[in-house]
């Protein structure tokens, strides 16, 4: 039996625009993963806590508010505390190339700038899934 990839698709901090996390859902969806979508202004123990009950395999969090150099890095440090870190975490929104490249070293999987296309960040998560044998 196939376990279907399940991603959590949060929206963390005061950001009120949740537009591009619905397409993100629908194009996830669509791709043949199972997608828990949390709403907006949610926080990062919500989102871990939300992850870890769905027993997701990944967390895309959508960041437009500029807050991503601290709240990436808190839902990073709560995997690490609640022994989840095999769920897998990905960013995508304004976030600086600069402060992308240190949030991959801190441990988050994959960011995507604005204009990303579906078939793209889609065709990714499922290469990272597979480097997990996951899918």
């Amino acid at each position: 039996m196939t376990t279907i990839p399940r991603i959590v698709v949060a929206k963390v901090g005061l950001d009120g625009h949740d537009r591009g996390a619905k397409v993100v859902a629908r194009a996830l969806r669509d791709a043949g993963f199972e997608v828990i979508y949390t709403g907006l202004r949610r926080s990062p123990e919500d989102v871990v806590d939300i992850a870890i009950q769905e027993d997701a395999h990944v967390i895309a969090v959508s960041m437009l508010s500029g807050a991503h150099s601290v709240l990436l890095p808190r839902i990073l440090n709560l995997l690490k505390e609640k022994q989840a870190e095999d769920i897998m975490l990905i960013a995508g929104g304004t976030i600086p190339d600069d402060d992308a490249e240190a949030l991959k070293q801190m441990g988050v999987k994959a960011i995507y700038p604005p204009g990303t296309m579906t078939d793209d960040f889609v065709a990714d998560i499922k290469r990272l899934l597979g480097e997990a044998a996951l899918v």
